[in-house]
């Protein structure tokens, strides 16, 4: 670990969803985030899936540029969490903003615009399962398919809570939230959930391959998974209609 002008500067290696990433930190907060992550395996740099190193630079000029109130501390969590979502799309997965919990061995996913209600929805899940639940990723986990099956991760790019888990579960249902006065949920076809699913994912490219393998990815998701919508309100009820309709054994 070095110092330079008051940085932190870590070179480490992470496996992330099943990738190695090599990647250089130089604020505190990116770095303290990943340390779960820190790889135990005894692979060479060169066989990184993904580098991720900006530099200081970087960061200044994003500041002045476009995040004048942003710390670095942030800017540099954005962006590093950026690029790996890029590098996920590469190796069959992808982002999705949503919370996702875990109750008997599947990641329910609960999707919206910030500030609609998916965390709080998901802590009703615990406070109702109690020990049988936990938060996978509390804002952007990553979906990634292996021998035919989705699996939902954790990484440490997981909202300002910083709530995640350094673990793989399979891949139960998406569900896409609005507040409602009363609960109900619904299953829905591939053509509704491909507008909801894609204003939540990874979707500004200066390549247009990119976009290609984003489409390609949502459309094996969406037509391989149970997806749904729900109107919800903040009441243990909404947990009993979402478990009652989505729940897999």
């Amino acid at each position: 670990m070095n110092s330079d002008k008051g940085l932190i500067i870590v070179k480490e290696k992470y496996d992330i969803a099943d990738l190695k990433i090599l990647m250089t930190t130089y604020y505190e907060q990116t770095l303290e985030r990943s340390i779960p992550y820190r790889s135990s395996g005894q692979w060479k740099e060169e066989e990184a899936d993904g580098v991720i190193d900006f530099g200081p630079e970087f960061y200044e000029k994003k500041q002045k540029e476009y995040m004048p109130r942003s710390s670095f501390n942030m800017i540099e969590y954005v962006y590093t969490g950026s690029l790996f979502n890029r590098f996920l799309l590469e190796h069959n997965g992808c982002m999705l903003h949503s919370s996702a919990v875990v109750v008997d061995g599947f990641a329910y996913l609960f999707s919206a615009n910030s500030g609609m209600g998916k965390s709080t929805h998901t802590k009703l899940w615990l406070e109702h399962f109690g020990e049988k639940a936990f938060i996978i990723n509390d804002d952007k986990p990553s979906l990634k398919k292996e021998n035919g099956q989705w699996y939902v991760y954790g990484t440490p790019w997981s909202g300002k809570h910083n709530i995640n888990v350094n673990t793989k579960v399979k891949l139960g249902a998406i569900v896409f939230l609005e507040r409602a006065e009363n609960n109900w949920i619904e299953p829905i076809d591939v053509r509704d959930a491909i507008p909801l699913f894609f204003n939540q994912t990874v979707r500004t490219f200066r390549k247009e391959e990119k976009m290609d393998l984003v489409l390609k990815n949502m459309e094996q998701i969406l037509t391989a998974n149970p997806i749904y919508k729900m109107g919800c309100n903040v009441s243990d009820d909404a947990v009993v209609t979402a478990y009652e309709k989505i729940r897999r054994v």
